[in-house]
């Protein structure tokens, strides 16, 4: 009997269990709501390996793919894997010379891209990367004309693939049969938060299987559940998730048809399952507390009554205490009222497991969901390092990544940094044997965050060891905490905390939410013409105070803000300023804006900013402005 350890394994295992008879995927294409079956699953896998082994695709052949979310990702991941190949995901939405130094670094020979716009990034790029041997599109639109001979079509792959099939009977099948577990099956690259280059951290199916697991043992995925793919595949998390889970539970995969009707389309799936990043979750949260203060006096009303019945109920469950029968009583007719429609409305109203993570989630948006009665839980994991750690049903708690998970040992080192030891692990960044050595070191992967082990044996997060700051007056913090708590509000997009030895004190510089803020200022009446001007307006700054001394008072004195500014401008991740899951790039933010910092820093109340700007389409244009420095009132602090 042959192990069902690599995912075309489990795949060729769904379709012979479930063929034509269950849906293994759903995709939302003008409007309509378009079912796979597990064998139309196995079977574009087979066509699509084989018609890429007619093309000349070789075992250990790298395929890069980029595109939305979409059922062909997923088919071409495990046709490159059913090949012995190796997938690469790319974001979608990177540069051409971005793509070039991946595909490069990773030398892929084939790429599998989703439309136009991703076929002109790759002919931008294709003499730059001589390996690669053809670009294969799954969307024609726009690309009737184009008649470069390295394009291809995917539905003339599939068909290369049949006619191969004729002369080389039962290929697929023996590939299948012969992959071993501990295989490389994907390159994920990682996020570059300090600014270094992208590595490819290569993961063998051992190892995202074992996430998988680790996700699934406390929380089950059932074959009746629906999932909704919305995570990039090219992040890890997509891989445990869409990937993984999906393929061992065989649930249903959903695809929303576009980025701009995701919300739309999950309130329609009301998936069982769900899990967001932390950002999305905490600007979910804001957008929620937007539409209230923007809605009818009586919405306000009922809001102002019934939200603290669900924050009492949110504070007996994390004290693991019961409520009594008023409490009980007072909840179901705020569910009813409230809790209810607004679970709806974020598509969460079937939602048996939410899991965040990437970035730690601020304590307020956690018990805002909370008290909606959306069972949120923690999951902590490393691109590298698997699936770590997770709350558990009874046991969720604030301020902690919850447990480690069954059979992953958790070690703190005497600087405070947290290191791992599992089967998750990853084997190693490719064609970087150095780099793997300094975070893979006797068996222990070094994760480069800090945190600890409370008494309960509960794991808490407190941010990267090397973003861990200790201000001149030999106070400590840890700015992304400060940080999650600052987008937490409906006004406050981004918060970028800054804090060194040679400051005294933490200062902001905040990115506001430009539609939340806009919509205050139209009702405000306040004029406002681009996101810069309104940015600036004195009564946007003193909105933005609010909420920072409202978060002050939460903080230690020594961590409390003191000056901040409104950035011109929002953080963009085509700058560099972010990486693609939304995490700062503090190293080269800092040199980028080292002249408003040191402003910030000295006596000056407003300083001129004129800041290069690159569009998306290559075009660089300029930005003037003034922006003012305010300082925050403080509470017994001179």
């Amino acid at each position: 009997m042959i192990a069902e350890d690599t995912w075309p394994r489990i795949l060729k295992k769904n379709y012979e269990r479930y063929g034509k008879k269950k849906i293994a995927m759903r995709y939302k294409q003008f409007g309509i709501w378009k079912p796979y079956s597990w064998e139309d699953y196995y079977l574009n896998v087979k066509y699509l390996a084989l018609g890429l082994q007619s093309l000349g695709f070789e075992e250990g052949d790298k395929l890069a793919i980029v595109g939305d979310n979409a059922p062909e990702w997923y088919y071409a991941e495990l046709a490159a894997q059913s090949n012995h190949g190796i997938s690469v995901g790319i974001y979608s939405d990177l540069t051409p010379p971005e793509i070039k130094y991946i595909v490069s670094d990773s030398d892929c020979t084939f790429a599998l891209v989703e439309d136009q716009e991703q076929v002109d990034k790759f002919l931008q790029i294709k003499d730059e990367v001589p390996l690669l041997k053809s670009v294969i599109y799954w969307d024609p639109k726009g690309l009737i004309h184009y008649d470069d001979p390295v394009l291809i079509y995917y539905q003339q792959v599939l068909e290369l693939g049949r006619k191969f099939e004729e002369t080389h009977p039962g290929l697929f099948e023996k590939n299948v049969e012969t992959g071993k577990a501990h295989d490389i099956c994907a390159l994920v690259y990682t996020s570059g938060t300090t600014g270094a280059a992208p590595k490819g951290v290569m993961l063998s199916y051992t190892a995202v299987k074992s996430s998988a697991q680790n996700i699934m043992h406390p929380d089950p995925f059932f074959a009746s559940d629906n999932v909704v793919s919305y995570l990039p595949p090219a992040w890890v998390t997509e891989q445990w998730y869409g990937v993984g889970c999906h393929l061992m539970s065989a649930c249903i995969l959903n695809f929303p048809e576009e980025p701009e009707t995701q919300q739309q389309d999950i309130r329609e799936v009301g998936p069982d399952m769900i899990f967001y990043g932390s950002r999305l979750w905490e600007a979910q949260a804001a957008l929620v507390q937007a539409k209230i203060v923007e809605g009818s006096a009586f919405k306000r009303l009922m809001y102002r009554l019934l939200m603290p019945v669900g924050y009492k109920i949110a504070d007996l469950e994390f004290a693991k205490k019961k409520a009594n029968l008023f409490w009980k009583s007072l909840y179901a007719i705020a569910n009813l009222l409230l809790f209810r429609p607004l679970r709806d409305r974020l598509g969460l109203k079937n939602a048996r497991i939410c899991h965040t993570g990437g970035a730690l989630l601020s304590p307020d948006a956690f018990k805002f969901y909370h008290a909606l009665n959306v069972p949120l839980k923690n999951n902590y994991g490393a691109t590298e390092g698997g699936s770590i750690a997770s709350s558990r049903t009874g046991d969720v708690r604030l301020d902690t990544a919850g447990i480690p998970n069954i059979g992953t040992e958790i070690r703190i080192t005497d600087e405070d940094e947290i290191t791992v030891r599992q089967d998750a692990l990853f084997s190693g960044y490719y064609k970087r044997p150095e780099k793997t050595a300094e975070v893979f070191k006797d068996g222990w992967f070094y994760t480069g965050d800090a945190g600890f082990i409370n008494d309960d044996g509960h794991l808490v997060i407190m941010d990267r060891v090397q973003d861990l700051i200790e201000l001149a007056t030999g106070d400590k913090l840890a700015p992304q905490f400060i940080e999650s708590r600052l987008k937490f509000s409906p006004y406050i997009k981004d918060g970028w905390i800054l804090a060194g030895k040679d400051k005294a004190y933490p200062s902001a510089i905040i990115v506001v939410d430009y539609d939340n803020v806009g919509r205050w200022a139209e009702r405000s009446k306040v004029a406002y013409t681009t996101f810069t001007d309104l940015s600036q307006k004195p009564e946007v700054y003193e909105l933005v105070r609010r909420d920072i001394e409202r978060i002050n008072r939460t903080l230690p004195p020594g961590s409390r803000v003191r000056k901040y500014v409104n950035l011109h401008k929002e953080f963009d991740p085509d700058e560099a300023e972010l990486t693609r899951t939304r995490k700062l790039r503090r190293g080269f933010m800092e040199e980028r804006y080292s002249e408003l910092i040191d402003a910030i820093y000295s006596d000056k109340s407003e300083v001129p900013v004129i800041a290069q700007v690159k569009y998306r389409d290559g075009r660089i244009g300029t930005i003037k402005t003034t922006i003012k420095i305010m300082k925050v009132r403080q509470e017994g602090i001179p």
